[in-house]
């Protein structure tokens, strides 16, 4: 860990410059307390860096969340090993694909069964909360159960046992998405109308205490549970993909589903603070979580073990080094393919900008993690199936 200044601890061995500078402007926002932790993925993002932990007193800032809010991983541990699969990948691969819709949510057409109570949970918790999700996507309820693109991703994996494992990771969807900028603008709307100066107007923040605030805090958990509910809808149609693909039914040993964009309330150094988690998961001691690498190289399964000065958190992923544009530029199909050897995946000029080299090597980010998380399985990828 470094100690940059009193506002901003830094756990990133691999940080450039302009995420630095990005940090350092939003640790020196007045109400974050007791300071932001800088995780070792850390990059930039839009206006808060993702890989960070922004405690903040009477106020949030809606992009510190993420405009993908409530997105995680999901995994599922099975109760089988690699000597048991078939040798036909491509066939399970190809039937995850036609059973989620990879990309865009309109891709689905009609509400499959298995969501509808999951449908249900949310229509009743939006008419809690006052609200009609149908203002920000007319057909939300065709998004619960799709994957998305960039780096969203399913995978089978096995750990260093050679047991089974799958594993996803998405978020709230379209719908999530509209949610986060509509909040976004009104802050940006509320600071100016105050004339408060900001060094990135995507700093803007709602002050604990307007209704603005408590509206946006009732869409953002409405979303985070749209996110974690869209995750196990997905794994559940994996699982059953699964077991048709190796002949019997799955047993689940371990499910762990986790966020990491999202808020939430909590206690530290004595205060209560928004906790914003804007790439990076909850640790506390015992918590079980995911950090996933770039496609092509290892995932891992840890514990939290509790570090207050990281605000009991840990890393989400790899975390990029170049933006998709410079990887489109610097790297080519024949690459990725190379650097998928042994994994079926379908070899798409879309997923360019996902190749591990745009990555930072997750074996760094997992030792500087090495103080926020125990390591207790390492997984590597057989199948990966991704949305362009």
């Amino acid at each position: 860990m470094e100690t940059i200044n009193s506002k901003l601890l830094n756990w990133a061995s691999i940080l450039d410059d302009k995420t630095r500078e990005q940090a350092l402007a939003t640790a020196k926002l007045p109400f974050i307390y007791p300071h932001l932790a800088l995780m070792p993925d850390a990059h930039l993002g839009k206006g808060a860096t993702v890989g960070s932990v922004i405690p903040t007193l009477g106020a949030v800032i809606p992009a510190a969340v993420g405009v993908d809010i409530g997105c995680g991983m999901i995994a599922v541990r099975t109760q089988y090993s690699l000597n048991d699969l078939p040798k036909d990948r491509k066939r399970l691969r190809e039937a995850i694909e036609r059973v989620i819709p990879l990309s865009a949510g309109h891709n689905n057409r009609t509400v499959k069964a298995t969501a509808e109570p999951r449908i249900a949970e949310l229509k009743k918790l939006a008419a809690k909360a006052g609200f009609n999700p149908g203002q920000y996507v007319e057909k939300w309820e065709l998004q619960l159960g799709s994957l998305g693109s960039g780096n969203h991703f399913i995978e089978v994996c096995v750990d260093e046992t050679q047991a089974v494992w799958l594993f996803l990771h998405s978020g709230s969807r379209g719908v999530g998405n509209k949610i986060a900028q509509h909040h976004i603008g009104i802050a940006r709307h509320a600071v100016a109308k105050k004339q408060i100066h900001l060094p990135d107007p995507d700093l803007a923040y709602l002050e604990e205490g307007t209704s603005q605030f408590d509206r946006y805090i009732e869409e953002l958990h409405w979303a985070q549970h749209f996110a974690l509910l869209n995750r196990e809808e997905m794994m559940d149609r994996v699982i059953t993909q699964f077991g048709n693909w190796v002949g019997g039914p799955v047993r689940e040993l371990e499910r762990i589903n986790c966020h990491h964009n999202f808020t939430r309330q909590e206690r530290h150094y004595g205060k209560s603070v928004w906790v914003s988690r804007k790439g990076a998961i909850r640790a506390e001691r015992g918590d079980p979580g995911l950090i996933p690498g770039s496609m092509g190289t290892a995932s891992y399964v840890v514990e939290g073990r509790g570090n207050p000065a990281s605000l009991n958190s840990s890393p989400h992923g790899a975390g990029r080094e170049y933006s998709r544009t410079a990887a489109r530029k610097a790297f080519s199909l024949d690459e990725l393919k190379k650097a998928m050897q042994g994994i079926e995946f379908r070899a798409s000029e879309a997923f360019i900008d996902e190749i591990p080299a745009a990555y930072k090597p997750i074996d760094v980010v997992m030792r500087d993690a090495e103080d926020l998380v125990t390591i207790r399985h390492s997984l590597r990828q057989l199948i990966n199936v991704k949305g362009d």
